[in-house]
């Protein structure tokens, strides 16, 4: 069975976090690790990275946290995958040229397929239709809890 990594997972819960409850003000990742139920030293290596990627904006300081650095609808599901998969460097058996002739031939490039597949679904998926999910599902954003007022 195909399986997602957990980092793959914190990411894109992470992000889909910020997106949905973030507001105007930056997210802090202790905010994000309670709400998601996400260790903070797994989540703090996966935002950094998805800052270095363009994905997250960071701000530091007391009132820091993180932001989307981009629109939530230009940022897809595929372009969070290919980051983490990047910060995990694992090594993908599918893509060996050595083996046997029917695994080269014909498993190898089926799964390669698949792979592909799956990627390209995952690209069509945008973060704007997570949070479209979420409110469906009648999740309650605290950003919409926080109400905004001036002296």
């Amino acid at each position: 069975m195909l399986r997602p990594s957990k980092k793959l997972l914190f990411a894109i819960e992470a992000v889909v976090d910020i997106a949905y409850h973030g507001g105007t003000e930056p997210v802090r990742s202790a905010d994000i690790s309670r709400r998601q139920g996400i260790p903070r030293r797994y989540l703090e290596q996966v935002l950094q990275h998805l800052v270095h990627h363009n994905i997250l904006a960071g701000q530091r300081g007391p009132r820091g946290g993180y932001k989307l650095a981009r629109e939530r609808r230009r940022i897809s599901l595929g372009e969070i995958a290919r980051v983490v998969q990047q910060l995990e460097a694992a090594h993908d058996p599918a893509s060996e040229l050595d083996g046997s002739e029917i695994g080269v031939k014909v498993v190898r490039p089926l799964w390669l397929e698949l792979q592909h597949d799956l990627m390209a679904k995952l690209d069509d998926l945008t973060i704007e239709q997570l949070c479209e999910a979420a409110r469906g599902k009648q999740i309650t954003s605290e950003a919409a809890q926080v109400s905004d007022f001036i002296i």
